[in-house]
Order: C-alpha cells, then structure tokens, then sequence
C-alpha cells in the first residue's frame, strides 16, 4: 500500500476520499458546464471593456491614480464619521439605560 500514500491528501483516509470524491465531482461539473463557463467569462470581458475605470491610463506615476486616491479617501472620512456617529448615539443610549436600570457604571 506504499504505492497509494500519495493519495492520503489528510491524516485520515476517509477524509482523503472525501476530498477526492468532492474534487472529482468539482471536475465533472466543471467539465459539463464547460460551455456555459466559457460564455461566461467571454462576456465578462466584454463588459469590462466597457467600464469606466478610476484612473487615466495616458498618466504617469501615482497621478494616474488621483481619482481612485482621492475617492478611496473621501470613503474613508465618511467612514470614520459615521462609525463616530454610531459609537456617540450608543454611549448616550448605553449611559440612559445605565442610569434607568440603575446599574453602576464601570
């Protein structure tokens, strides 16, 4: 059986058929829906071609990306911002019903 160890992908063998079992069927259904994979993808491309994309490609250096940078940090403050928001309206919220419950603060 020294000529099958290769096939113990795990510790346990039953485990390893499993997997085997599960990567032989990922292939099978793979394989049927092969056409449908490949149309797929095509189209994908397709689109793609079409979209408008964060950055000048006729640019040089970090200004190609000025847009992508400028929009990456204006998410980025709004983020900070609202997660402040959401953290001051739950303190006050925490701190009210601390004070209803009576229950000491910490």
């Amino acid at each position: 059986m020294k000529y099958l160890e290769w096939l113990n992908i795990s510790g346990a063998w039953w485990v390893s058929i499993a997997l085997w079992v599960l990567l032989i069927a990922a292939v099978a259904i793979l394989a049927r829906s092969w056409e449908s994979v490949r149309s797929f993808t095509s189209e994908v491309k397709s689109e793609l071609r079409k979209a408008s994309w964060p950055w000048d490609p006729k640019e040089k250096g970090m200004k190609k990306y000025r847009e992508l940078t400028d929009s990456t940090i204006v998410v980025t403050i709004a983020m900070l911002l609202l997660s402040g928001y959401v953290a001051g309206w739950d303190f006050l919220f925490n701190m009210i019903m601390a004070w209803i419950f009576g229950v000491p603060q910490k």
